[in-house]
């Protein structure tokens, strides 16, 4: 099986990646200020409309100027799953490469990321009845209890799933209803297909980790300045939203169910918050330092988007076609 070129060679796709709160929307729209770019989004927790303030998604008229792809396509209450990403993804890029554009792919969501670069194994779409059945019967018998489910069914899965991967363990439920086998055995059974396209992979990164720590806890408390709580209210109208919903394990999101359930006071809120995102974004890191040909930039530097401006004007085609002030997306 053929690998991606990731920083081999010329790149036709750029990727900038990075754990949470290093800068990933500055840098990507002045880059859309200076080179025919369109933008596609690989964030998990932005493909939903009306969450917009925990999210960090760009206000609307940021989006107006500077569209990004795959921003606001489903409601709140609707799954969207790895596989579907990857589709429309590479759709987009397709899309963008016969316009003679550079596609450039940017957010945190290293699952989405990886079954853009490295694929996925063809398995069978999601069906919402089957997950909906699925998600009643861990909010009846709880989470641990699928995962014990999932160590008779298949072992070999079980062991590298956590217990608390709810996402990977209602998949891997889905698929065994689905086809009545084990999940692993359905999976190796198909060959994923990595990205046909070469690209450049760049991730932001703070070199020191306190930096980082201050910059995702002021983020936090902005985002509740800006209304975060009353964003939850807002959602939470919706009758066919629970805590259990996929949108609203969403970092942030979900401490603020508790808080608005009063299950916890408002400092243990932002505590649990503070750190939640702060271990996201040392798995972040953890998946990217794992993965081949990245090229790591220095968000700290206020000379960072310049930097890969320059960068990518080396290495990606088409980039020496720079655009003014104006951009457009997919």
């Amino acid at each position: 099986m053929a690998a991606t070129a990731i920083g081999l060679g010329p790149a036709r796709v750029v990727i900038v990646s990075g754990p949470t709160a290093t800068g990933k929307t500055d840098a990507v729209l002045e880059l859309a200020r200076r080179f025919p770019v369109d933008l596609i989004s690989a964030d998990a927790a932005q493909v939903y409309r009306g969450m917009d303030i925990g999210t960090a998604k760009p206000d609307r008229a940021t989006l107006e100027r500077f569209p990004h792809a795959l921003i606001d396509i489903r409601d709140p209450d609707q799954v969207y799953s790895a596989a579907e990403f990857r589709c429309d993804a590479v759709a987009a890029i397709e899309a963008s490469l016969a316009r003679h554009r550079i596609p450039l792919v940017t957010g945190g969501t290293m699952f989405y990321l990886s079954a853009l670069i490295n694929g996925l194994s063809v398995l069978p779409r999601a069906d919402a009845r089957v997950r909906n059945a699925i998600l009643e019967l861990a909010e009846a018998s709880g989470w641990q209890a699928l995962h014990l489910e999932l160590e008779r069914i298949d072992p070999e899965l079980a062991a590298r799933i956590r217990p608390g991967d709810r996402q990977r363990l209602q998949r891997a439920h889905e698929i065994y209803r689905m086809t009545g086998r084990a999940p692993s055995q359905v999976m190796s059974a198909s060959a994923p297909r990595p990205l046909p396209f070469p690209a450049l992979h760049v991730a932001l990164f703070h070199p020191r980790r306190d930096m980082l720590h201050e910059r995702i806890e002021s983020r936090f408390r902005a985002m509740l300045d800006q209304g975060l709580l009353e964003e939850v209210e807002r959602l939470r109208t919706n009758p066919r939203l629970s805590a259990a919903s996929v949108s609203m394990r969403t970092v942030g999101y979900r401490q603020a169910f508790e808080y608005l359930d009063r299950q916890v006071d408002f400092e243990t809120f932002v505590q649990k918050a503070v750190a939640a995102t702060r271990q996201l974004a040392k798995r972040q890191l953890t998946w990217l330092r794992a993965t081949p040909g990245v090229v790591w930039m220095d968000a700290s530097c206020s000379l960072t988007a310049a930097h890969l401006a320059g960068y990518i004007e080396a290495r990606v085609d088409g980039a020496r076609r720079r655009v003014g002030a104006s951009a457009s997306g997919v």
